[in-house]
């Protein structure tokens, strides 16, 4: 499958199983997706495969997939066991957002390691830039208002909350270090010929 067949195949995919059943997840994915699509020029090749990512990291929330509930890895099975997506897509799903601190919150970090291995750094911090720069409502936010939202919604004490704060730092990591790739491009933009 081509780059531009990835995003052809996800779009439809996380719609079918987002749309209907979680409609402010939808609009969350699809303003992570144009967050990706800000992005496309420091990823050269891999942003297709970050736009297409970004559009299905949440469909592990479905109804329909939800086996687990811990949602990066019941997508990510999903993707790899029933849509047969590129690995590459599927690692990223399992990993998005900092997921292995909210696996080892649920003991379930040997099993999303084992099953997914990492991919690539940069590809990771892009999708965590996008993920914590969307608001629930698809519309962009920044990192620091994003996890204290996150925070406020499933509550502090709850495994989510605690996660969402373990993970703040490296989540402001993530953003820093995108947003100095993004510098450094437009840097070398400016630069006279």
């Amino acid at each position: 499958m081509t780059a531009k067949g990835l995003t052809a195949w996800a779009y439809p995919l996380a719609e079918s199983l987002l749309a209907e059943p979680l409609p402010r997840r939808w609009k969350h994915v699809l303003g992570v997706a144009e967050r990706a699509q800000v992005l496309a020029p420091i990823l050269g090749d891999d942003a297709e495969l970050l736009e297409a990512a970004a559009v299905l990291h949440d469909i592990g929330y479905s109804p329909d997939l939800a086996k687990t509930g811990f949602h990066p890895l019941d997508g990510a099975r999903y993707l790899r066991d029933v849509a047969g997506a590129d690995e590459r897509v599927v690692r990223l799903v399992a990993h998005h957002s900092c997921a292995w601190l909210e696996a080892d919150a649920r003991g379930l970090r040997e099993e999303l390691d084992g099953e997914f291995p990492h991919d690539a750094a940069h590809l990771d911090d892009a999708l965590c830039f996008c993920d914590m720069n969307t608001t629930p409502d698809g519309t962009p936010t920044n990192p620091v208002d994003r996890i204290n939202e996150i925070a406020g919604r499933y509550g502090t004490d709850s495994l989510i909350g605690k996660f969402i704060r373990r993970a703040e730092p490296e989540i402001l990591g993530c953003t820093s270090r995108v947003l100095e790739r993004v510098a450094a491009a437009k840097r070398e933009a400016l630069q006279p010929m």
